[in-house]
């Protein structure tokens, strides 16, 4: 049996390049998020951070990127989320305190409604 090891056929770590990187067509950009992994330490949550402060900093999200729209039908509240969870998170909760129907909606679904109980 031989000690020998081919250094042809070892991968090292620091020689792939597995950065997930973010597109803007209206910003005419892309993005790796090198940043929000090491200096923010966001880990899972990058490509939703690069996301929030995208629209925070533009005013629009980044390509491929439709928020859950939750909307209050008696007044002026409403928010915008990521995960559809968050989104029925909040409108059940303002639909329970202020007895007020809520719509959520999403691009890629069909409009809900929550309804307070």
């Amino acid at each position: 049996m031989s000690d020998r090891t081919d250094d042809i056929d070892q991968t090292h770590s620091h020689d792939i390049d597995d950065t997930p990187s973010v597109t803007c067509s209206r910003c005419d950009r892309e993005w790796d998020l090198s940043y929000e992994l090491d200096d923010l330490e966001v880990g899972n949550q990058s490509f939703e951070q690069f996301a929030l402060d995208h629209m925070r900093h533009t005013g629009h999200f980044p390509d491929g990127i439709s928020p859950w729209i939750v909307s209050c039908r008696h007044c002026p509240e409403g928010e915008e989320f990521l995960a559809a969870s968050a989104a029925q998170r909040w409108a059940k909760t303002h639909a329970r305190h202020t007895r007020h129907s809520i719509e959520v909606a999403h691009a890629d679904e069909e409009t809900t409604v929550v309804s307070p109980e």
